[in-house]
């Protein structure tokens, strides 16, 4: 009996703090959801952030969607050329982009990038004490810091997604043209030919999932830093990382149900 009771305390004590984290990781997305219609509104703030998320992102984003469509095409061509339909080379391109490697890439670049810049800026701030002097002048870290980067990412994520599709597909098309020897006419009309609504909801609504779910992560590791320096690299390091399984298990989930009602 007193191994039993032991046991259940060891259990308790290692659970309860998983628990509280996630906890925290609702109450911090409830409170900065609510924050979106509840004044005041940091609009400069916000519109800063979309400046450093969507132009600061843009080029490793064209530059990662330009490989991957080059690096489709190549590996689908061959594949293709066997059964002699290397001209379908355009569809399978546009679907394959459109509808996971697009959004899966451009949100697993930007989590590297801004959930970990997200992390280090306010765990500076949070052991800097920055954000308790900003509790004693009364502004709410929450709505100041967690909402405009929030809703920065959820506006500028999919925009990144719509240019990395088109990028990724202008790569595929320079290998099928000038390897394959498709025509322009041949490639594009096969690529708009395949998409279909169904196709674009897809990648529209994943990048804006992915862009909630991105910010808050930084920030939830970020406003919760302790340790000093070292902290702050420890919550990067797992903002990063949690952020990054999240997007991969949401596409999952969300791809789950787009097969489902296809």
């Amino acid at each position: 009996m007193l191994a039993s009771g032991v046991g259940r305390v060891l259990l308790l004590d290692i659970l309860k703090s998983p628990i509280a984290a996630v906890n925290d990781f609702y109450t911090l997305t409830g409170r900065a959801l609510i924050n979106v219609i509840r004044p005041p509104h940091y609009l400069d703030d916000t519109l800063t952030q979309m400046d450093t998320i969507g132009f600061g992102s843009l080029m490793i984003v064209s530059l990662t969607s330009f490989a991957s469509g080059l690096i489709i095409t190549m590996q689908m061509s061959r594949a293709l050329a066997q059964y002699g339909v290397t001209g379908q080379v355009g569809q399978i391109v546009a679907i394959t982009i459109v509808r996971e490697l697009g959004p899966l890439l451009t949100a697993i670049v930007v989590a590297g990038r801004n959930a970990s810049g997200i992390a280090s800026e306010l765990g500076s701030m949070k052991v800097t004490e920055q954000i308790d002097a900003m509790r004693a002048l009364g502004t709410d870290p929450i709505q100041k810091l967690v909402t405009p980067r929030m809703i920065a990412l959820a506006v500028m994520l999919p925009v990144l997604t719509i240019l990395a599709d088109f990028i990724g597909m202008v790569g595929g098309f320079l290998i099928a043209y000038f390897n394959i020897g498709l025509t322009p006419d041949q490639y594009w009309r096969t690529a708009y030919r395949a998409l279909e609504y169904n196709d674009l909801a897809q990648g529209l609504i994943k990048p804006f999932l992915f862009g909630f779910v991105i910010s808050l992560v930084g920030c939830f590791y970020g406003l919760r830093t302790t340790g000093g320096t070292q902290g702050v690299g420890r919550a990067t390091t797992e903002a990063v990382v949690v952020a990054s399984v999240w997007v991969f298990l949401l596409t999952s989930l969300i791809t789950r149900i787009f097969v489902n009602l296809h």
